[in-house]
């Protein structure tokens, strides 16, 4: 019988990382997010703020840290851009905290689980923003789901190739 309770359990496998690095990786997320399609132009089909906000949301497990890196990343994010301030925002506060919400309740040092969790909170993220977009600001964009689709398979697979060197800077107790 075990004499550790849930709470213990949720607490240990918390992934804690030096503080330096909450602000150096999501930093360097919005600087890559803005510079990259300058460069690469139209074939820029990944977020990788959202990735970022996913891993950590996922990592952390507090649905509060995961809701707050969400509305921040969002909000820089929008900032960075020429879309209205407060739609990605918005997207990726809710996706932030439903990862970290699903972080609590199953195990997510499977590879697969977080590539699956990755690909379906994209395609959350891009359905949330439609929808503030079009049904709530009234703003008509041409918007192309199939794009979408491979934004969200692109997001997975770099989360396939940054989640395991993200995984090494963690802070072993």
């Amino acid at each position: 019988m075990s004499l550790l309770g849930a709470d213990f359990r949720r607490d240990f496998e918390i992934r804690r990382y030096p503080f330096i690095l909450y602000v150096l990786i999501p930093l360097a997320a919005l600087v890559l997010q803005s510079w990259l399609p300058r460069l690469l132009g139209p074939y820029t089909l990944f977020d990788l703020p959202l990735v970022i906000t996913i891993y950590f949301a996922l990592g952390r497990r507090s649905p509060i840290q995961g809701t707050l890196m969400g509305a921040a990343m969002g909000l820089f994010e929008d900032a960075m851009t020429q879309h209205a301030i407060g739609l990605s925002g918005v997207a990726m506060t809710v996706v932030g905290f439903l990862a970290a919400s699903v972080g609590v309740r199953i195990d997510v040092e499977n590879h697969a689980i977080r590539v699956m969790m990755n690909f379906v909170l994209s395609l959350l993220s891009s359905a949330i923003y439609i929808f503030v977009a079009r049904y709530m600001l009234g703003l008509d964009f041409d918007w192309r789901w199939l794009a979408e689709l491979l934004k969200a398979v692109d997001n997975a697979l770099i989360a396939l190739v940054f989640f395991p060197l993200l995984d090494k800077l963690q802070v072993r107790e």
